[in-house]
């Protein structure tokens, strides 16, 4: 378990939970703005040691993340996932705050860094307020169901973590 903000801690997914992921990627409210994985993809990120697969939880859980990177030799960190299931109750907030606690203060990165569908609003006021830049943008480079969609590229390095 990790430190707490705001009543919200982190800890790392269990076999158990990911009923709770797989119901919370597959929502209508959540599938449009991620690439769903299968359940085998999310039990082999639970066993990759590049990988952390987290829960956020009070006392019930609320939302989970992924990052990657952990191996890198240049300190980079992605976000790779982070799902709020408990919407407009600060845990995006509290959850991003955790996140960069362990990249930066626990792991030591130099780069914290996302990608975020375009049309995701909500999820880019989030990074935005959180200290993210956005670096660029990759074009129309996801192909679904309703045609192409554009990523918006973010980090946050350490030194503007530590301001």
């Amino acid at each position: 378990m990790l430190k707490t903000v705001q009543g919200l801690t982190l800890r790392k997914t269990e076999e158990a939970d990911l009923d709770y992921v797989l119901h919370a990627e597959h929502s209508d409210e959540n599938r449009s703005f991620l690439i769903p994985w299968s359940r085998e993809q999310h039990v082999q990120s639970l066993v990759n040691p590049d990988i952390r697969h987290l829960i956020a939880q009070t006392e019930t859980r609320v939302g989970y993340a992924i990052l990657a990177g952990f191996r890198s030799p240049h300190g980079s960190i992605e976000l790779r996932r982070l799902v709020i299931t408990e919407k407009g109750r600060g845990y995006g907030k509290a959850t991003v705050d955790l996140i960069k606690d362990l990249a930066f203060k626990t792991h030591g990165a130099h780069r914290l860094w996302l990608d975020v569908k375009d049309h995701n609003q909500r999820a880019r006021g989030l990074y935005e307020a959180a200290g993210f830049v956005v670096e660029g943008t990759l074009r129309e480079c996801l192909k679904t169901e309703t045609g192409f969609e554009s990523l918006i590229v973010m980090s946050i390095l350490r030194a503007e973590y530590d301001k």
